[in-house]
């Protein structure tokens, strides 16, 4: 049995719960799982803070892409609390000039009302070549972005754009790390993840094959036993 009893997961952007629901139904007999919040603030501090406002005590935490940067933010403000940490597809670096420039175009196709267009231009490029084929896997983002709907993805855009850069924090991670990528991940290079790996003390790494971006949709099954093994560390 795991000794942690409460995880709390935090999704992507423009992801709900649902991108956790092997997870959450796998994992839920053994620990207290909850999943954050990451749509109601316009800062990685202000997401932060919220989660750490209701989530327990103390707490494994994972998180998929672009929870990554808030719980990063979430480990400076309060590290007693989280035992482990887990962080798929995500990086540790702020944005780029060239992503900044490309979240502001996002941003500008929303605001115009082009939200549907945001959506069908990302999908394809969160999953592997297999996953872009199957009709299942594709429409349950689509659901979660237009469940997130056009002002929280504005929110979530601001948020990432003003990150700041987690790297110096990295060694300061104390508690057992699992760094996960899926080997076919078009948003977060290999290099990013083996930069957090190498950069945290002790943590393993783990690449999903046949996996891109969603590595808790494309694989559920190896990313529950990732989660398991890591709960159990």
């Amino acid at each position: 049995m795991p000794s942690t009893r409460s995880l709390v997961l935090i999704p992507s952007q423009l992801c709900t719960a649902a991108v956790w629901e092997h997870q959450i139904r796998t994992l839920s007999g053994a620990v207290g799982v909850s999943v954050a919040n990451q749509r109601d603030s316009d800062s990685m501090d202000g997401l932060a803070s919220r989660i750490l406002e209701v989530a327990p005590p103390r707490f494994a935490l994972a998180a998929h892409g672009m929870g990554g940067f808030v719980a990063f933010e979430m480990w400076r403000q309060a590290p007693a609390r989280i035992e482990r940490l887990a962080l798929i597809g995500t990086l540790a670096t702020p944005d780029s000039p060239a992503q900044i420039a490309r979240r502001e175009g996002y941003t500008k196709l929303v605001r115009e009302g082009q939200f549907a267009r945001v959506i069908e231009e990302r999908v394809p490029i969160l999953f592997s070549e297999r996953s872009r084929a199957n009709e299942r896997l594709l429409a349950i983002a689509r659901a979660m972005a237009e469940s997130t709907g056009a002002d929280a993805f504005l929110r979530q855009q601001s948020a990432i754009i003003g990150r700041p850069d987690s790297r110096p924090a990295l060694a300061t991670i104390s508690c057992p790390t699992l760094v996960m990528l899926g080997d076919q991940d078009r948003i977060t290079a290999l290099s990013d993840a083996q930069a957090i790996a190498g950069a945290v003390p002790g943590a393993r790494l783990e690449v999903v094959q046949d996996s891109g971006h969603m590595v808790p949709l494309e694989q559920p099954d190896q990313t529950t036993a990732l989660l398991t093994a890591w709960l159990d560390r």
